[in-house]
């Protein structure tokens, strides 16, 4: 093992003096400086850490002996249980937020009776593994000190309370601010957009209207931060956190009106047509033999799942908020442990954001995976977007090793209906055109017409290895 200084470290981990995250190797360790030594000591003796493990709020990790050896060590190295795919707030579901802050209260609530409190509730150290939220900074904690405040309340109400108000309350697309702000959605800005009605609500008058004229109040005031602090007693932070997580439970949204929610009910295939696309998929899939896939378009997740039977973890993105709520539901009601839904636009992934931007990681750094699907989508794509087949083409080159892609040619009602609001601009839509420019960067291995349509799965194997 390579010393950890000449090693990769992960830019996400920056910020925190008591440690970071590196690479070694493509296998991931955490380094615990000396500042974070009392409060790592205490998480492990205290039983927290496993009472956390064992409930699958917290990973895992295992000590390094070969760095820990001298006593005291000048750093603790330790490798955590390793996480499928890293994704962000901005790319959840409503419930997916909502799984992730209720998670974080309960972690909360249970480290102050181990005697440690969370020191910062962000967004971005919960993850979702095999299925369910996990938080996956070992160093979110430190000792609790009797009547002092919860130094991350502020950070809970904007990372978790104020997009899932809003959300809740007002747009569920306004979920997008925290792609904008990272830091967390700014209370102030909560507080204009959510409707008058809220201020009725107890909780949410409290912590997000009462709390950001507060915050208001003195943010151009000297003070001296120990005396304006008020001396909060266990038992009252203890009822806030209570208080917090009865508002967060009451907090709902119903997909319903989203546009693509209700797709599965209105395509157009006929049963017939509709099982042999799947078993065209799955044989695909099979010969890829493929670790992992993202299904791009994936709506409510039914060719995820085919995938995920065939043991592929496998991320099904799609741009309809209402479909990745119902998804997530499904995964959550079936125990399902392989599929990830999460919401992204393909015409606008996730960029690189944060310092150097490169503190959360664009779509495209996150992979490249084996397969990817893409199915009912190119039209979607070429005609409703303006991107041309080329630059499809390009881009999918650059994200895996196999594509399963389909073809819907301008016959297909489908396509008929993008071109009834718009000019036929698209003469070079055609299947002979779509097989020659993805021959340019893909090997065509196999293509099959789907039943009773016009419709073509085609597997491409991609020419140059991107894994």
């Amino acid at each position: 093992m390579k010393n950890p200084k000449s090693d990769r470290e992960v830019a996400s981990s920056f910020r925190d003096p008591a440690g970071f995250l590196f690479t070694d190797q493509g296998t991931l360790y955490r380094q615990i400086n000396p500042s974070g030594y009392d409060d790592y000591f205490t998480l492990i003796e205290s039983d927290l850490y496993e009472e956390l493990t064992s409930a699958k709020h917290l990973v895992t990790h295992d000590e390094q002996e070969e760095y820990n050896r001298n006593s005291p060590p000048e750093k603790i190295i330790i490798k955590p249980e390793p996480v499928t795919f890293i994704s962000y707030p901005y790319e959840w579901s409503f419930s997916q937020l909502k799984a992730a802050a209720l998670l974080t209260l309960d972690i909360q609530f249970v480290s102050m009776h181990k005697g440690m409190s969370l020191k910062d509730c962000s967004a971005y150290n919960i993850q979702f593994h095999h299925g369910n939220p996990i938080l996956i900074d070992t160093l979110s904690f430190e000792r609790y000190q009797e009547g002092q405040p919860w130094a991350a309340y502020r950070q809970f109400c904007q990372h978790f309370l104020a997009p899932l108000a809003l959300m809740s309350y007002t747009d569920v697309r306004l979920n997008q601010l925290s792609r904008v702000y990272i830091d967390g959605i700014p209370l102030d800005l909560a507080s204009k957009l959510l409707p008058k009605k809220t201020n009725l609500n107890l909780s949410l008058n409290m912590h997000i209207h009462m709390h950001a004229k507060s915050q208001a109040q003195y943010a151009d005031k000297e003070i001296d931060l120990k005396k304006s602090r008020r001396e909060m007693q266990k038992h009252q932070l203890l009822g806030l956190v209570d208080n917090m997580k009865s508002a967060i439970k009451k907090l709902d949204w119903k997909p319903s009106s989203t546009d693509w929610a209700q797709y599965e009910r209105f395509h157009n295939y006929s049963p017939e047509a509709l099982q042999h696309k799947m078993d065209l998929v799955a044989k695909y899939l099979q010969k890829t033999q493929s670790a992992n896939a993202w299904d791009m378009g994936a709506n409510t997740g039914r060719f995820s799942r085919i995938a995920s039977q065939l043991n592929i973890n496998t991320i099904a993105f799609d741009i309809d908020p209402g479909a990745v709520e119902l998804n997530y539901l499904q995964t959550i009601k079936e125990g399902e442990q392989r599929v990830l839904p999460l919401v992204s636009d393909l015409t606008n992934p996730s960029p690189g954001l944060g310092w150097a931007l490169s503190e959360r990681l664009s779509l495209v750094e996150r992979g490249p995976v084996d397969s990817v699907l893409a199915l009912a989508l190119i039209h979607h794509l070429v005609i409703g977007n303006n991107v041309p087949l080329r630059k499809l083409a390009e881009f999918f080159s650059q994200i895996c090793q196999w594509l399963i892609i389909e073809f819907i040619p301008k016959e297909d009602p489908q396509v008929k209906k993008l071109l009834q609001v718009r000019k036929d601009i698209f003469s070079d839509y055609t299947l002979e055109n779509f097989l020659k420019k993805f021959s340019v960067f893909f090997e065509l291995i196999r293509q099959d017409k789907i039943k009773k349509t016009d419709r073509v799965i085609i597997l491409f194997r991609n020419k140059n290895s991107v894994l």
